[in-house]
C-alpha cells in the first residue's frame, strides 16, 4: 500500500513542472487525494461492502470534486491534473502512467450491459473535457485531445481529437498521408472519370477545330465562285 502510494505521489512531480515537493503534492493536491481514497474505496468494493465503499467514493467527490466509483481499477502511476469535474464509471479499467486532465468522464453510452465503460491503457493522456463512452478500449500511447467525444475503439499510438473522435494520427503517421498509401476504390473511380472527362473535352476541342476549318474552306471556295 505504502509503495502504491509513493509511486502515486511520484508520478505527480513526474508529471507536473508547478510540483514543488512531496510535502506540497501530499497536502495539496486534489487528484492524488481522490485516487487514494479510491484505493481504499475499492479494496472495500472487492469485499462486497459495497455500502461501505460507496460512502467513501461520495466523501471523496464531496472535497475533491473527482468522481471514482469503487468498481473502477485503477493501475499504477495514474496522474489526474487539477482533476474538477473527472468522473469515471464503475467498470472502467485504467493501465498504468496514464494523464487524465480536469472535466474528463469515463463513462457508459447507456446501451451496454456488464461492461459498461472503457478500457483505458498504458501512457494515454486524456485531455481537459474529453468524454469517452462506452465499452471499448483505448490503445497504449495514445493522446485524447481536449473536449473530444470517443465513441470507439482507438488503435495504439493514436492521437484522436474531434466529436465524434476521429483518429488524425497513427503511429507518428497523419492519417491523411497514410490514406495516401492505401488504395481507395472511390479516389481511383474518380480518377478514371476524371481521365474521361478530359479526353472527352480534347476531342471536342478538336471537333471544333476541324469544324472551323471546314467552315473556313467553304467560305474561301465561296468566294472563288
Amino acid at each position: 500500500m505504502f509503495k502504491k502510494m509513493r509511486s502515486d505521489i511520484g508520478a505527480v512531480l513526474d508529471n507536473d513542472p508547478a510540483a514543488r515537493g512531496w510535502f506540497e503534492v501530499v497536502f495539496t493536491y486534489s487528484g492524488l487525494h481522490a485516487i487514494w481514497s479510491h484505493r481504499i474505496a475499492h479494496a472495500f468494493y472487492r469485499r462486497k461492502w459495497f455500502s461501505i465503499a460507496r460512502i467513501i467514493s461520495q466523501a471523496s467527490r464531496f472535497f475533491t470534486g473527482i468522481e471514482i466509483h469503487p468498481g473502477a481499477t485503477i493501475g499504477n502511476r495514474l496522474f489526474i491534473d487539477h482533476g474538477m469535474g473527472v468522473v469515471i464509471g464503475e467498470t472502467c479499467e485504467i493501465g498504468d502512467d496514464v494523464v487524465i486532465y480536469q472535466g474528463v468522464t469515463l463513462g457508459g453510452s447507456g446501451k451496454e450491459k456488464g461492461k459498461r465503460h472503457p478500457t483505458i491503457g498504458n501512457n494515454v493522456v486524456i485531455g481537459s473535457g474529453a468524454k469517452i463512452l462506452g465499452s471499448f478500449t483505448v490503445g497504449a500511447q495514445s493522446n485524447i485531445g481536449a473536449n473530444s467525444v470517443v465513441l470507439k475503439e482507438v488503435p495504439p499510438g493514436s492521437t484522436v481529437v474531434g466529436i465524434p473522435g476521429k483518429v488524425v494520427k497513427q503511429g507518428g503517421v497523419r492519417m491523411d498521408r497514410l490514406s495516401h498509401q492505401l488504395p481507395d476504390p472511390v479516389v481511383d473511380t474518380m480518377r478514371v472519370l476524371q481521365r474521361e472527362i478530359e479526353e472527352l473535352q480534347e476531342e471536342l476541342r478538336n471537333l471544333k477545330k476541324e469544324r472551323a476549318e471546314l467552315h473556313a474552306e467553304v467560305l474561301s471556295h465561296g468566294d472563288k465562285g
